[in-house]
């Protein structure tokens, strides 16, 4: 035994690095082992990770806080009906169930106003970030939106079980959306089980692709935060209205000073003028 080691750790020098980034950097060594310390925090991150992706999705919370909003909602469900479905069929988890198509119908057979905006919140693979952070996002959402000069402030909000990115085209194909965004749990990592993304399609509907999308990823206190996600994607939308387009066509320049200007339109931007 080293005297002046008793417990045989070693430390590694790129420990200091730790306090710019949650990845498993410098974490030292006990003989040619990892401490008991850093095993033990893999192994919870690790369990973190996969009750994220396995845990049932509770609700409440998000259908309170859309009442409080004063939102219109619909839940709904996805063609997997169970969770172990929904990760062996990825495709069904794409397709509404034809009691929700249903739903949705009579909703729209009520519903007077006009379908600009739709919002939908699928649990996709982290109902911890979903039932975490979807309350907060959707107060910065709606609060930003009613700043647009284009009207933007959602008519419809959807919730989905069981659902994936490309769940949303069927909503907006039902509800004639020129707008839609959809809230997904985003896959989970070691360091971040609860991350939100949001995925922004102009004129979505049944067939479109992900190069028809914008997305916005790592929403969640350690990442991107609610009310700066809610500016970029309140940039994005302003931008498609003028546009009339998202996705590989409408470059995310919200950070920029350049900002996008009407006289703009038509542009693309992959194309020197």
């Amino acid at each position: 035994m080293n005297r002046d080691n008793p417990s045989g750790r070693i430390e590694n020098s790129w420990k200091t690095l730790n306090r710019f980034t949650s990845a498993r950097i410098g974490l030292g060594r006990a003989g040619v082992s990892q401490t008991t310390q850093h095993q033990l925090a893999f192994q919870l991150a690790h369990a973190c990770a996969q009750d994220a992706v396995s845990r049932p999705m509770q609700w409440q919370g998000i259908h309170q806080t859309a009442f409080e909003l004063q939102l219109s909602q619909l839940h709904l469900h996805s063609q997997a009906q169970t969770r172990d479905i929904y990760l062996q069929r990825p495709d069904l988890g794409r397709q509404l169930s034809q009691a929700s198509e249903e739903e949705i119908q009579r909703w729209k057979s009520k519903y007077t106003g006009a379908h600009r905006c739709v919002l939908v919140v699928a649990d996709g693979l982290s109902s911890t970030g979903v039932e975490q952070h979807v309350p907060s996002l959707l107060r910065a959402l709606t609060s930003r939106l009613a700043e647009s000069r284009h009207a933007l402030s959602p008519s419809l909000l959807c919730t989905v079980e069981q659902g994936r990115v490309a769940i949303g085209d069927v909503v907006a194909a039902l509800t004639d959306a020129m707008f839609l965004v959809v809230i997904i749990g985003e896959r989970p990592g070691l360091s971040s089980p609860d991350s939100l993304g949001i995925y922004f399609t102009y004129q979505a509907g049944r067939g479109v692709t992900d190069a028809d999308r914008n997305c916005i990823s790592n929403i969640r206190p350690a990442g991107l935060g609610f009310d700066d996600a809610a500016k970029r994607l309140l940039w994005l939308m302003d931008s498609a209205a003028v546009r009339k387009t998202s996705g590989v066509e409408l470059k995310d320049d919200s950070g920029e000073d350049n900002r996008f200007s009407p006289s703009d339109a038509g542009k693309n931007f992959l194309i020197p003028q």
